[in-house]
């Protein structure tokens, strides 16, 4: 009698008015107010590229239609939760009784309620948070809260299909822990796609939404049963093995996609964001493939971690960037295209476009590739090439291709330090944060701290003519007064097409790395390699008519590598994607910009054989000399010799284990042209020999050396101190 007396209440109260206005909401502006806790990163054509958690309070996947949900999920779902679904029009009267029924004696006897609620209901507290018992602070609903769930119940199915109801009500419910909605339950507890739920794990999922943290016991307890009401065919006891294992622990959710983390991580900022980049998907996997594939082949010399770039030449789009070698890098996190690396000789094109540039230099100049030391603040700076031998004279192009260090010091003297680490700054270089004179002579072979990507931006910049403009990951309109903004003139246009002819010429790199070397590629290409000091980065940076590339290959941690170097570490893996570019269009030769010709050069003495060579207008010449005699014959930057040992204010400390009669300082000058002569506090020393050197037995106290030429004219002045023995 009383539950016929609550069925009635019930009934009778649904047509009076509510309490509450309720206006339910339509399907689509829920479907459409739902956030994921993922963002996703698209690649240029709307291909998926990485997917990233950025909302740490929940955790929800992409919303599901509920064609991509197993039968067995919806069918588990209704016989548990609500076996008249199809019958009733939101509210169950019968069961909604049944539960006020339960509520009446469940004090007499300690029983749990029936809740009552069908979906529809449940769904309505989804929708509205004020329907829920949390909201009074218990575990059950008030009368009231019953009345106005019930309500919103009936609101809702009058506009909403039964399929919407069930689509809604599976990826609104909470599932365990912060996983919500179908998607994420599916992928975090069993690591699968909602379609591909079993009837054993659809027990467990429907028997959470009662209790979601459940101690796995619990939840196994009610997945036996929930299984039962479904079908009798499923065994409890693999559901109750399924339910302890898959609950065991916490659960695991790998991203969908993960090929461009770094790049991810720098843009995803908003939960549910699908962000279109400039990354192509297809060359982004390709380049982390290739990558990993060498440095695994690199692993015994000391090599475990790699970053890669690639720039649009015209828009400095980034069409691929791996910042790390992925699980074979020894911090996968770490995003090496931006840590700070020294560059090694990869700076070098720079310095001589800057020479070009100001027309102090030509790519047929000499320059001295001999023994020098320079004083500086931290002491005697004495620059080695990368195989310690000594070459003499040699052209600028050949000391650029082939990578002498020497020459790079002796130009950067001629060019100011204080103007190539200004160029530096003005090529987007802005980590060199420290004045000039903090990096010293030692700034031409690049003892400063550079990012790739920023480096490989700076060869852009070679590659349009010495403009420099700012690289963008996501598109923006072409040709916008900021993007035009964001770009400048470091070099002129001259200048950059010769030191990029000298980039590509096969010929004028062989002295130092031969003919054929990964350098060489199948396509018209320009690149330059570096090594930092004590092996610890290895660079290649080059490019194409369409395409730049940036690799460095080293260690995280600092570590050096051994027997790696330009050609052998770096090269290798940027070949492979310069081709990669160019497997189905060529890369065209820059065609020669106005201020600029090529004219027969040779050399006296034959240093280099003749060759045709490009000029910038008002440098060209016919005749190299190693001295300035005549027109038309180039100007040798090193032409006025000097004292390149000792430097100025060297301290000589004599060994007092060895007779003083038998220590020996031998002077060096360069470069070592005949007739010069050394002269020493006044005195005649003696005349140089072929290379420039002269013996002398060292005294104690100050000296004053002094190099003259042929006629007695002075060409360079040094004192020093030579401290320990006896004074003569």
């Amino acid at each position: 009698m009383i539950r016929l007396c609550a069925i009635l209440t019930f009934a009778t109260a649904a047509l009076l008015p509510s309490a509450r206005a309720e206006t339910a909401p339509s399907f689509a502006a829920v479907k459409a107010a739902y956030v994921s806790s993922e963002a996703l990163l698209l690649d240029r054509h709307g291909v998926p590229l990485s997917e990233l958690r950025v909302d740490n309070r929940i955790r929800r996947l992409d919303w599901v239609s509920l064609a991509d949900i197993s039968p067995a999920m919806t069918a588990m779902l209704i016989a548990a939760e609500d076996r008249r679904f199809y019958d009733h029009a939101g509210v169950d009267w019968s069961g909604l009784a049944g539960a006020a029924w339960d509520s009446v004696w469940r004090t007499l006897d300690g029983r749990r309620p029936r809740g009552g609620s069908t979906i529809t209901m449940q769904l309505a507290g989804f929708l509205d948070p004020a329907l829920l018992p949390s909201s009074a602070g218990g575990t059950t609903r008030s009368f009231g809260q019953k009345w106005n769930q019930a309500q919103a119940a009936l609101a809702l199915e009058r506009t909403w299909t039964k399929p919407q109801i069930l689509e809604a009500y599976l990826n609104l419910a909470a599932y365990r822990g912060e996983l919500t909605g179908l998607a994420a339950a599916a992928r975090g507890l069993f690591g699968k796609a909602p379609n591909g739920i079993d009837a054993r794990e659809a027990a467990i999922l429907v028997a959470l939404l009662r209790n979601p943290n459940a101690p796995p016991a619990a939840v196994a307890l009610r997945a036996c049963a929930v299984a039962v009401l479904a079908s009798q065919s499923i065994a409890c006891e693999e559901v109750r093995a399924t339910t302890i294992v898959t609950l065991a622990g916490p659960y695991r959710m790998a991203a969908r996609w993960n090929d461009a983390p770094h790049v991810a991580a720098k843009l995803l900022k908003r939960p549910g964001e699908r962000l279109p980049s400039t990354l192509d998907a297809d060359l982004q996997r390709f380049a982390a493939a290739t990558l990993r594939d060498h440095l695994a082949e690199l692993t015994d010399r000391g090599v475990g971690d790699g970053a890669l770039v690639v720039l649009d030449n015209a828009t400095g789009d980034v069409l691929a960037y791996v910042g790390s070698a992925g699980p074979l890098s020894s911090a996968p996190q770490v995003d090496g295209a931006v840590a700070l690396r020294q560059p090694g000789s990869a700076l070098k094109p720079f310095l001589y476009a800057l020479a070009l540039d100001s027309k102090l230099l030509t790519a047929a100049s000499l320059v001295d590739d001999s023994p020098v030391a320079i004083a500086t603040a931290r002491g005697i700076y004495v620059p080695q090439n990368y195989d310690r031998d000594f070459r003499g004279l040699v052209s600028v192009r050949t000391a650029l291709a082939s990578s002498l260090n020497v020459p790079a010091v002796r130009t950067l003297e001629l060019v100011g330090l204080d103007r190539f680490h200004d160029a530096l700054r003005r090529l987007g270089l802005d980590t060199l944060t420290r004045d000039d004179e903090f990096y010293g002579a030692a700034l031409a072979l690049g003892d400063a701290d550079v990012t790739l990507l920023s480096l490989t931006n700076a060869y852009r910049a070679l590659a349009n003519g010495g403009i420099v403009g700012a690289t963008r990951f996501v598109p923006d309109a072409r040709g916008s007064p900021a993007a035009e903004a964001n770009q400048r003139r470091v070099f002129g246009a001259p200048a950059s097409f010769v030191i990029a002819d000298i980039l590509s010429d096969r010929g004028a790199r062989a002295p130092s790395f031969g003919l054929e070397n990964p350098l060489a590629t199948r396509v018209w290409s320009a690149a330059k390699t570096g090594t930092s000091k004590d092996m610890r980065d290895n660079w290649c940076l080059g490019f194409t008519s369409r395409y730049t590339v940036g690799v460095w290959v080293g260690n995280f941690s600092g570590a050096p590598m051994h027997d790696v170097s330009g050609v052998t570490g770096a090269a290798p893996i940027w070949r492979e994607i310069v081709h990669r570019l160019h497997a189905t269009e060529p890369s065209v030769q820059p065609a020669a910009p106005a201020g600029v010709s090529r004219i027969s050069v040779w050399f006296d003495p034959a240093v280099e054989p003749e060759r045709k060579e490009w000029f910038l207008r008002g440098t060209e010449m016919s005749v190299v000399e190693s001295n300035a005699s005549g027109a038309n014959v180039a100007t040798y930057i090193a032409v006025t010799p000097r004292i390149r040992y000792p430097a100025a204010d060297t301290v000589i400390a004599l060994d007092p284990d060895v007779p003083a009669g038998a220590q020996r300082v031998v002077f060096e000058a360069s470069p070592a042209l005949p007739g010069l002569h050394w002269r020493l506090d006044g005195g005649s020393l003696s005349a140089g020999d072929a290379r420039g050197r002269a013996d002398w037995t060292p005294a104690s106290g100050r000296h004053t050396l002094t190099l003259e030429d042929s006629d007695g004219m002075q060409l360079s002045t040094v004192s020093f101190e030579v401290r320990g023995g006896s004074a003569r």
